[in-house]
């Protein structure tokens, strides 16, 4: 009896060793590789909205190890990339119509092809601001624009100028007749939607009749004022409709003054003539300024080309023209080339406190 129960305990540790020969739940049998296959692959497309073209793509699916996603776009290692599970990929797309195939490949080796349709789309830019400076420089501003393209609007047939984000185009002369003149700049978005802005630049003749032109005139000095009203008097040699009030302010130097999109050029003329109606006979013999300053490449307050001219007022209750011959101005340089003022300012009886005198100006231009 003895025998048999150790008979039998050797028999039990046997049985122990074999059956720990093998992990549990692991036969060596590696047969389910051949069969092994990814499913459900399946694609995300999240295409930007700010015209840079980029698209991330997330591919998804159970099974796999990697994907090679395939942009149908770009050349070289541009043209595809490899992404494991859980991850993405970028691609900046021209606009326009693609074929995305996305490869998958499991444990076993095994792949699959599956291609998706993608199409993007540039909007159109908004929030366009144009900025003009000292002898028309532009410059431009734009949400979702890739580039400008900028037509000055002085000659036909007229082939837009590139203009990068950032960039500032330098001067531009225009010529002595066409104005008023018309800016535009089309902003673009990298493919076929532009959006398209325009800016009636302010400039001789001022006649203040062009709804689109910002006829701006600062004031200085207590109490100056300027505005544009309707003509007081449309008789004699203005019937316009429209002409600037100056109310002269209670300091004696108090004025207007009017940075020019389009520069007073010399080239073209040296006089400056407007007409002004005075309703008052108690300003008859009062001078009206006008003064031409921050000429093209000005080098401060020293220099002399500032200009200053006066012409007294010699009626009231009609218009009449008053001349300003800045070619009596021996300091003003008379070879080429001529300086280009961009700032006009107007001052009424500047050897004396004002009491809100009043007085209306109109069509200036600039002659020979």
């Amino acid at each position: 009896m003895k025998k048999v129960k150790i008979l039998c305990s050797l028999l039990f540790v046997v049985m122990i060793t074999i059956s720990c020969t093998k992990q549990s739940g692991i036969d060596q049998n590696l047969g389910f590789l051949s069969s092994a296959a990814s499913g459900n692959t399946a694609k995300i497309f999240d295409i930007s909205n700010d015209n840079s073209g980029n698209v991330k793509i997330t591919p998804t699916g159970e099974g796999v190890t990697s994907f090679l996603v395939s942009f149908g776009n770009g050349t070289g290692a541009n043209a595809s990339a490899t992404v494991l599970p859980g991850n993405n990929t970028t691609h900046a797309y021209p606009e326009g119509t693609y074929t995305v195939s996305i490869t998958s490949t499991d444990i076993a080796g095994h792949t699959a092809v599956a291609t998706y349709p993608l199409t993007v789309t540039y909007v159109a830019p908004t929030n366009v601001n144009i900025t003009t400076g000292t002898d028309m420089t532009v410059s431009a501003t734009a949400t979702n624009a890739k580039s400008f393209l900028v037509y000055y609007g002085d000659v036909t047939n007229e082939v837009g100028t590139p203009m990068a984000i950032g960039q500032t185009l330098p001067a531009h002369i225009y010529p002595a007749t066409g104005a008023p003149f018309v800016l535009k700049v089309v902003a673009q978005s990298g493919g076929v939607a532009t959006t398209t802005v325009t800016k009636t630049l302010f400039g001789f003749p001022i006649d203040f009749e062009n709804a689109n032109i910002n006829y701006f005139f600062g004031t200085f000095g207590g109490g100056q004022a300027f505005a544009t009203v309707a003509n007081p008097s449309k008789t004699g040699l203005n019937t316009s409709a429209l002409v600037g009030k100056f109310t002269k302010g209670s300091d004696s130097w108090s004025g207007t003054y009017s940075p020019l999109d389009n520069p007073i050029n010399f080239a073209y003329g040296k006089k400056v003539k407007v007409l002004v109606y005075n309703p008052s006979a108690a300003n008859i013999g009062k001078s009206m300024n006008v003064e031409l300053e921050w000429y093209v490449g000005d080098p401060g307050p020293a220099n002399p080309w500032n200009a200053i001219l006066r012409a007294p007022l010699t009626t009231s209750g009609a218009w009449e023209e008053l001349v300003f011959d800045f070619s009596t101005i021996s300091t003003i340089p008379t070879t080429s080339p001529l300086p280009r003022f961009t700032q006009l300012v107007l001052r009424f009886n500047d050897a004396a406190a004002g009491n809100g005198d009043i007085i209306y100006v109109d069509n200036f231009r600039l002659t020979n």
